[in-house]
Parts: C-alpha cells; structure tokens; sequence
C-alpha cells in the first residue's frame, strides 16, 4: 500500500485530522489544497500581527465546525473548503472594528460572539452558492465572506457595544485626486507584494512574499500566476496614472492575483488560449476593483474580493462558448500542473 503524500499525511488522522482541515482551509483562501501552505500562510499572518494570526485561525476553527456539527460534506470539509470563508470574515471584522487597521485590536466579548456568528452563517451560505452555481460548474468562491461580511459590517452601524473604524468606508480612486504621481520602485515592489498580503487584510510586503512562498509549496505555477495577477494590476494601475498610495496599499492587485490564479490553470487548463484568457481576466479586474469603490462608497461598504468574484464567475460562466478553452469543474480541479498533465495525456491518447 503506497503512503499518502506528505501533505496527506494528517488528513485522515482521528485526533489530527481536524487540525489538518482548519490549516488547508487558510490554504484554501488562495486555492491551496494544503495544510503546509495553509500553516506558512497563517506565519506570514503571524509575522505582521500576532492578533490577526489569531483570529484567522479562529474563523476557520469555528467555520468548519460549525460544518461537521452540520455533518456536512466530509470530503469537502476535509479539503478545507469550509475554513476559509471563515478565516477571512473574522479577519475582516476585527480590521474593520479596529483603531489600527494594520496590526489590529484584541477584540472584545461582543466582537468574538460576532464572529463566531458570522463565520458560521458563511459555512451555511457555502451549500447556498452551491446549490445556485453548482448546475453551471461554477465554484461559490469567496462569495460567502463577502456577502456575510457586508451584511455583518453594515449591521455595525446600528450597535453600539462593538465601535467601528474610520477603515470602514473603501478607499476609492475618487479620493485620490492630483497630478501624475512621480512612481518609483517602491511602487512597485510594495504595490505586488502588498497586493497579495492584501487577500488577508495584511498592510505588510515581507507577509505578502511569505503568502507567495506558502503558495509555492503547493504549486509553482498558482504562485506565479499570483505573482503575475498582482504585477499586472500595479502595471496598469502606473500606465493609467492611479494613485501612488492607492498602488503601494496592495489595492489595485490583490483581487487581480486571485483571478490570476482561479483562471490561471485552476479552473482552466492553462494552454496559450487560456494564458491570454488569463490576463485579460486579471486586467478587468483591476478595472471592476476601482469602479465597484465608487459604486459602493455611499454605503460604506469596502469592496473586499467581490472583483475577483464577479469577473471570475462571469469568465467561468463563458466557457462553454469557447471550444479552445479547457474548463475544469471545481471538482475534479487539481494544482495547474496537475489540470495541465491530464490535459496533455489526454490529447496523447
């Protein structure tokens, strides 16, 4: 009997087995089917704030138990796409309840009952999406935290128990106003780098390069493509004279990277149509980020990854209007090397 792989190895584990989940559900926030990527990502977390790491690994803990309370899907509990939702609407709250959005604030008691709330109903809207998109081969993507979080953010306004921040209305281009910056190569290095740390809610570049190793140790090729996602976005965000601090804050590049690497041979395989596919996706998204900031600043709202979602979900939508393209059903999505070899062996037969 062969043994399981090395990334395997706990997944099946009576007592570690829950662990294994919770740390491939952080991974699965970047698509990462892994608990070593999920654990360096948590790090990476760790190293810019200690309190962010901590609530992060919180929101997974409660959203994939509220999922096996449930006895929900065990292989989709077990490949962590539960956790992941959760993580990232527990973050979201204490960013956006926080003085200092960059390192955050303990919460209080109210706040930590708020979260164990709101990642539970993400693991509730999981099947919801499921039910709606799964006909189409469509994933839910994050839209679960997203759709929770403004629901949970926007319902802030009315307690007075939990004060929220001065971050709780988006940055939009409409803020930044002037003449054409003078960029630099800090620019660009913050501008890539925090694009990436930014799907976390983290304000640091040195996370954001530990976030693309994390990802590296799963696939070489999902973190090129987040590599390339968020380069793309601060490119055209240069060419077309965005604002120098809206660029180095990660904000033009963080839901193009997650297009980067849904598109990018996760969804498709990644074959020379695919690849342009790819970067006309990560170049609209950068576009949808910056007009869905105006659209939802009366309300207060912060875009959060909803970019990424909807031109995802509308490019996924489109498959079956182009035979060049080779689509992969969330189900059967492997790493893109993984998609690209039974492409290929495929074709040889």
């Amino acid at each position: 009997m062969a043994r399981p792989a090395i990334q395997d190895r706990f997944r099946d584990h009576p007592t570690l087995g829950f662990v294994d989940w919770v740390l491939r559900g952080i991974g699965q926030v970047v698509f990462q089917n892994n608990p070593m990527s999920g654990a360096m990502i948590l790090a990476g977390i760790v190293y810019n704030s200690w309190i962010y790491g901590i609530v992060c690994l919180f929101g997974a803990v409660v959203s994939t138990a509220t999922a096996l309370l449930f006895k929900a899907d065990r292989g989709l509990i077990k490949d962590g796409l539960f956790g992941f939702n959760g993580a990232l609407i527990a973050i979201a709250l204490v960013a956006y309840t926080s003085p200092h959005f960059t390192t955050g604030d303990w919460p209080n008691a109210y706040l930590w009952v708020y979260i164990v709330l709101s990642a539970a109903f993400t693991t509730i809207l999981v099947p919801a999406f499921g039910a709606v998109l799964g006909p189409h081969k469509v994933p839910g993507l994050t839209m679960p935290f997203v759709l929770a979080t403004w629901f949970f953010l926007g319902a802030l306004l009315q307690f007075s128990t939990i004060d929220v921040s001065n971050a709780l209305k988006p940055t939009s281009p409409s803020d930044f106003t002037g003449p054409r910056p003078d960029y630099t190569w800090i620019t660009w290095l913050h501008g890539i780098t925090m694009g990436i740390a930014e799907i976390f809610f983290q304000d640091n570049w040195v996370t954001g390069v530990i976030i693309l190793i994390g990802i590296a140790v799963n696939t070489r090729i999902g973190a090129g493509m987040a590599l390339m996602g968020s380069t793309l976005a601060v490119a055209s965000a240069v060419f077309y004279g965005a604002h120098d601090e809206a660029i180095r804050d990660g904000l033009f590049g963080y839901n193009a990277a997650l297009t980067a690497m849904a598109l990018g041979g996760l969804f498709y395989v990644l074959n020379v149509p695919g690849f342009i596919y790819t970067v006309i996706g990560v170049l609209v998204t950068a576009r949808v980020w910056a007009s869905l900031a105006i659209f939802l600043e009366p309300t207060g709202m912060p875009v959060l990854t909803s970019a990424f979602v909807f031109v995802t979900w509308l490019m996924l939508l489109a498959k079956n209007g182009f035979p060049s393209l080779i689509p992969m059903a969330p189900a059967d999505a492997g790493t893109p090397e993984e998609n690209l070899a039974r492409a290929q062996a495929r074709q040889k037969r």
